[in-house]
C-alpha cells in the first residue's frame, strides 16, 4: 500500500531539510569541539563544550560527509580531532563529559568544573566513531577502537548485561545509580558497532538490553521505569522534585518508549538479516511501547504535541513538548510500517501509522520548525516556544535522523546504510 513516507515528494522535502539542518549545525562550531547553541545559532560560551553534543554533531557531518554535502567531511574531521584531542582524558582513559572552549599551553583540554564521565555520552562516542569510520574519516578507526575499549574497561557490567552510569574522572568512584537512558544510547551505539565491526559481541549486547527493557515495560503496561538501583531494583520516585530534569526526568518518558520500539525493530531486522529467529518478543513488543507511548504522550491535555513526561498511570506530569520526542515518532512510525509492511497483513496498522506520520509532520511545520534547518527543541503545554528544559537550539541529531529513515532500510543503521548505498534515491 501507498504510504506518505515513500512519496518522493515527500522524501525530496527531507531531503533539503536535511541539508538546512547541516547547514545551521554548521554555527556550533568551536575551537574544542561543538557547543551548544543559542536560539539564533549563536554557540552560549557560558556554557561548557559538552561531550555528548560534539559526539552527536560529529556524527550528523559524518552522515552529511557520506552523501556529499560541501564542507561537511571538514567539519566531520573536527569533531574526530576534538574527541581524540582535548576531550579526550590521557592520563586516566575514557573522555571528559565537559570542557572548556579553549584549552592549556600544552594544547590539552581543560575539564570543565565539576565534570564526570558518563556513559550516556561515552555511548555517542562510540556513534561517532562508527559513522566516521564509515565515512572513511581520518582518525575514525583509531576514534571507534578507543571508544570501544572504553566500554568494555569502564562501562560494561557482565553481572547485570548492561551499563553502569557514571564516575568520578579517575574511575575510581562510581554512582550508586543506574538509568535506563544511558542504556538506550548504549543499545543505539552497539547496533551501529555490529554494522561497522562484525563484532557479534556488540549485537548480542544490544538485544540483552532490549530484552531487560520490554520484560521491565511489560510488568507496567508498557511504561518503562527510567530509574534504578546500582543492582538494577525500581526507582518509581525518583527525581520527583526535579520531574522536568533534561536527561533524568521524574516517571515515565513517552518519547523513550517511542525511541526504544524503534531500536527493538533494528535489533530484530539486524537479526532477520543474518537468518535467525529473533523472537516474537521483538516485534510485539515494539507495537506496544510504540502503542502505550503515542496513547499516553500524544494530544492529551487539550492540545496538540507530545507531552514530555507522565506518572505510571499515565496521567502528564510535565506538559512541556519537546522536539526530539516529535521526531522519535516520526521516525518510528517510518520503521514500524516498513516492517509491518515486510510482514503483510497489517493494512488497519499501516494506514494507522500513515495518519500519525502525516498529522505529525504537520506539527512539526507548524509549530516546531522556525524556518528552514532551525528547530524549536521545546515548546510550551500551549506551543509557543519554551525554555523550561532546553532553551536554544543545542542539537541536531534527532531532527537529521529523523529526515533520513524516509529513505533508509530497518538494517544497518545510518551510517552504514548510506556507505553502502542503500539511501533511496530522490529520483
Amino acid at each position: 500500500m501507498d504510504t506518505p513516507w515513500d512519496d518522493r515528494a515527500v522524501r525530496a522535502e527531507f531531503d533539503t531539510e536535511f541539508r538546512a539542518v547541516v547547514d545551521f549545525a554548521r554555527n556550533s562550531r568551536v575551537a574544542t569541539g561543538f557547543g551548544y547553541m543559542g536560539p539564533e545559532g549563536e554557540v552560549d560560551t557560558s556554557r561548557p563544550v559538552e561531550l555528548w553534543i560534539t559526539c552527536r554533531m560529529t556524527h550528523v557531518f559524518c552522515l552529511a560527509a557520506l552523501q556529499g554535502i560541501e564542507g561537511a567531511a571538514e567539519l566531520a574531521d573536527h569533531g574526530i580531532a576534538a574527541l581524540r584531542g582535548p576531550f579526550h582524558d590521557e592520563e586516566h582513559g575514557g573522555w571528559y563529559s565537559a570542557i572548556a572552549h579553549g584549552t592549556d599551553e600544552h594544547g590539552a583540554g581543560i575539564p570543565w568544573e565539576g565534570t564526570r564521565k558518563e556513559a550516556y555520552a561515552h555511548a555517542f562516542v562510540v556513534l561517532a566513531g562508527t559513522s566516521a569510520v564509515a565515512a572513511g574519516r581520518p582518525g575514525g578507526q583509531e576514534l571507534l577502537d578507543a571508544a570501544l575499549d572504553a566500554q568494555d574497561r569502564f562501562w560494561w557490567e557482565p553481572e547485570f548485561g548492561r551499563v553502569r552510569e557514571s564516575w568520578d574522572v579517575a574511575f575510581t568512584e562510581t554512582e550508586d545509580y543506574r538509568g535506563i537512558n544511558a542504556n538506550m544510547h548504549t543499545t543505539e551505539c552497539y547496533l551501529s558497532a555490529w554494522d561497522v565491526t562484525g563484532d557479534r559481541k556488540w549485537l548480542d549486547r544490544a538485544r540483552g538490553i532490549l530484552l531487560f527493557v520490554h520484560d521491565r515495560a511489560q510488568e507496567r503496561n508498557w511504561r518503562i521505569p527510567e530509574h534504578f538501583t546500582a543492582d538494577w531494583k525500581v526507582l518509581p520516585d525518583y527525581n520527583r522534585d526535579q520531574p522536568a530534569h533534561p536527561f533524568r526526568p521524574f516517571g515515565v518518558t513517552p518519547g523513550h518508549g517511542i525511541e526504544w520500539s524503534r531500536l527493538m525493530l533494528q535489533a530484530r531486522a539486524a537479526l532477520l538479516a543474518l537468518g535467525e529467529e529473533p523472537g516474537e518478543w521483538m516485534l510485539d513488543g515494539a507495537r506496544h511501547l510504540f502503542a502505550r507511548a503515542v496513547e499516553d504522550g500524544w494530544d492529551v491535555d487539550g492540545a496538540p504535541g507530545f507531552v514530555y513526561t507522565t506518572d505510571f498511570d499515565g496521567t502528564p506530569v510535565v506538559r512541556e513538548r519537546m522536539h526530539w520526542v516529535l521526531c522519535e515518532g516520526i521516525g518510528a512510525a517510518v520503521v514500524l510500517g516498513r516492517v509491518l509492511a515486510d510482514e503483510g497483513g497489517h493494512e488497519e496498522e499501516i494506514e494507522s501509522l500513515s495518519k500519525d506520520f502525516a498529522t505529525w509532520v504537520a506539527y512539526a511545520d507548524q509549530y516546531l520548525r522556525e524556518a528552514p534547518g532551525r528547530w524549536y527543541h521545546e515548546l510550551t503545554p500551549e506551543n509557543a516556544p519554551g525554555t523550561r528544559t532546553w532553551p536554544g537550539k543545542p542539537d541536531a541529531y534527532h531532527v537529521a535522523q529523523m529526515l533520513l529513515l524516509p529513505r533508509l532500510p530497518v538494517t544497518p543503521t545510518f551510517a552504514t546504510a548510506i556507505r553502502d548505498g542503500l539511501l533511496a534515491p530522490l529520483d
